[in-house]
């Protein structure tokens, strides 16, 4: 299985970077994991919803650059459906039984994903009504997915 995270915009804290470097490192062997990081667009400080629409198009059209057809997708939005970390688990061990052997996790920038993206997706997910930065988001999936393997092990990591 091949694990693809797919992000609009750059990692800037370095806590961040230590984080997600480590579960990366704590998934090789089960998993080879690839992060994108896709340019976002500036966003004007007062931007219209017109501007802001054309910036989500043009971010989501890279993210579609990086997505194949064989690829099992999930949009990270907070409209998405929410998973106890189990059932998160057994989404994943699931999808490779029908088949899919890589699975593509996308976080938007500042602004979301783009409606194109979310009726792309496979999956809406969402880790809960609160906002967090997108940049946080990544670490916070990189441990979802590094605990949804644990699980699979029976390993007392999730408890």
């Amino acid at each position: 299985m091949k694990i693809k995270v797919i992000t609009v915009g750059k990692l800037k804290e370095k806590y961040l970077e230590k984080g997600i470097a480590e579960y990366t490192k704590r998934l090789r062997p089960f998993t080879k994991c690839e992060i994108i990081e896709l340019t976002d667009e500036k966003t004007p400080a007062a931007a219209s919803q017109a501007e802001n629409q054309q910036i989500l198009e043009k971010e989501g059209k890279r993210i579609l650059n990086k997505i194949s057809n064989r690829d099992f997708t999930i949009a990270l939005a907070i409209e998405g459906k929410q998973f106890p970390s189990k059932e998160f688990s057994q989404l994943l061990a699931d999808t490779v039984l029908k088949g899919y052997s890589s699975f593509v996790f996308i976080i938007g920038g500042s602004l979301g994903l783009s409606q194109e993206i979310k009726e792309r997706a496979d999956l809406l997910m969402s880790f809960g009504l609160l906002t967090l930065p997108h940049q946080m988001m990544r670490l916070v999936l990189m441990e979802q997915i590094y605990r949804a393997f644990m699980i699979q092990e029976g390993s007392p990591y999730h408890k």
